[in-house]
């Protein structure tokens, strides 16, 4: 995507170009061979240069990481495009490509059976390639994308400018490769999530409308997960969560994963939201049913539930779970287990689930990057951004939840015809699947327009692609969801 403006520029990083390695490759498909191209490397982002009102030409600002895998002649007319991404914020979009969508995948095990170092690949025969061209973006300071000299990579770490460098990168290679007929659709992760939303609204408003949306361990409002005083919804939105965790963990037995979760979920809805809200005017027996029922679904002792005030904190619960055995459970995915650096500690010092899964991707993509995608760029491939979550600025939102439930609406009202998939896994305790259907329970959209956004659940967590069975099926439904959003 070279600059669309021939206009000479006076700073001295004009002459930046794309720096992208061209190879093919044959998957071979139940369906048959695929023949496919890829585009690895990074491109630059442009910007209007405006001073003092007057247009100065286009200028870079970042060099964004990218990979593109289109199938070799192809109708674009008719064949779909997702762009791709995680989210952290600060993630590069290494899980989604390696873990579900790519014609390439981890092999790291799962719970139990882990591989030890250095991991593998192997072809990824389900991969979305087989219905979708795929574009995988690291938004700047993720992966390798930077940005260029004289420009503040902080000036990216926020969520207006995160969706405006984002949107400017699809928007350049679409017009580069031109795509503006094909079918498109976005696939977001955790933040990406969100990005996701509030993108699908950005885009379209600039004229670019939308197939579908798939949104992977779903968060839409912030509001919903935070613990802090005050926000009893936060503790009755986790209790379907901690219900799965514990019927994982062998607290509910003899009994199905799902009637343990449609029970927490009914006594969640409404007697666990009474009870919160009461607070010191609840009476002594409505105080001891409501701690040997919270205790009973979650797995925890009477005591610790009756201790927490009935207000049961997620990192604490991971902590304490399993503390009688010497372990912390996984944030990330709750079936994942590590022992606990600290047996009397308050929090657990570290996601088991996060240092599982790690190590594989991060070693995976490096080797692929540079021994399949002719990629050879030396400079340090960054998973997660370094200080980019914890600095990132929600100045948008200021005294207020961070929230994408009026953009995603807005983009629905706009686009009748924008239908949303939405993965759940039921061991993910970053994204609870219960804060999320509360979540799209609140979208501003006519009643005709819910038939617009499906729903899928897996017994697996975050990345519930890690877990073999949710792989092949999440692959499966993704494909579907693809081929119905994009037929005409």
């Amino acid at each position: 995507m070279t600059d669309p403006d021939p206009k000479p520029k006076d700073d001295d990083v004009a002459h930046l170009e794309d720096e992208l390695v061209t190879t093919h490759h044959v998957l071979d498909t139940p369906d048959g061979q695929l023949s496919y191209t890829a585009k690895a490397g990074r491109v630059v982002l442009w910007e209007d240069k405006v001073e003092d009102d007057v247009w100065k030409g286009r200028r870079p600002r970042a060099q964004v990481g990218l990979t593109a895998y289109t199938l070799d002649d192809a109708d674009p007319g008719t064949r779909p495009v997702t762009f791709a991404f995680n989210g952290g914020p600060g993630s590069a979009s290494v899980w989604l490509h390696l873990g579900v969508l790519g014609p390439r995948r981890v092999v790291m095990g799962d719970v139990g059976d882990l591989a030890p170092p250095p991991y593998g690949l192997a072809d990824n025969p389900e991969s979305l390639l087989a219905v979708s061209d795929l574009v995988f973006i690291d938004p700047v300071s993720s992966g390798r994308s930077r940005v260029v000299d004289g420009q503040k990579a902080g000036d990216f770490h926020g969520f207006t400018a995160d969706i405006e460098s984002v949107g400017e990168i699809i928007r350049q290679w679409v017009t580069a490769e031109g795509r503006w007929l094909s079918p498109k659709l976005l696939a977001g992760e955790s933040y990406g999530t969100t990005r996701a939303s509030a993108l699908a609204q950005h885009l379209q408003g600039a004229g670019m409308y939308l197939n579908g949306l798939m949104l992977i361990s779903c968060v839409l409002n912030f509001g919903a997960h935070d613990f802090k005083e005050g926000n009893d919804a936060a503790y009755a939105r986790f209790l379907p969560f901690y219900a799965a965790t514990a019927h994982y963990h062998g607290r509910h037995p003899g009994r199905e994963l799902r009637d343990v979760v449609a029970e927490a979920e009914e006594y969640a809805a409404r007697d666990y939201l009474y009870v919160l809200a009461r607070g010191s005017r609840l009476g002594a027996q409505e105080r001891a049913d409501a701690v040997a029922t919270v205790a009973r679904l979650t797995g925890l002792s009477e005591d610790y539930v009756d201790r927490a005030d009935l207000r049961l904190e997620h990192w604490r619960y991971f902590t304490e779970l399993r503390r009688a055995d010497g372990l912390s459970v996984g944030r990330l995915d709750s079936r994942f287990t590590a022992p606990a650096a600290d047996g009397i500690a308050d929090g657990m010092d570290a996601d088991p689930s996060m240092d599982a899964i790690l190590g594989p991707y991060a070693t995976a993509y490096q080797h692929y990057a540079r021994a399949e995608l002719g990629v050879e760029d030396t400079s340090p491939f960054h998973v997660f951004g370094p200080d980019v979550n914890g600095k990132w600025s929600y100045k948008e939102f200021e005294n207020a939840s961070v929230s994408v439930l009026d953009r995603l609406s807005r983009a629905m009202r706009q686009n009748p015809h924008l239908r949303v998939h939405v993965a759940f896994g039921y061991y993910d305790g970053a994204t609870p699947f219960s804060c999320a259907e509360d979540d799209l329970a609140h979208l501003n959209i006519p009643a005709g327009l819910r038939d617009n956004i499906e729903r899928r659940y897996y017994e697996a967590g975050h990345m519930m692609y890690v877990h073999e069975p949710s792989r092949l099926r999440q692959s499966a439904d993704l494909a579907d969801f693809v081929r119905r959003a994009t037929a005409s």
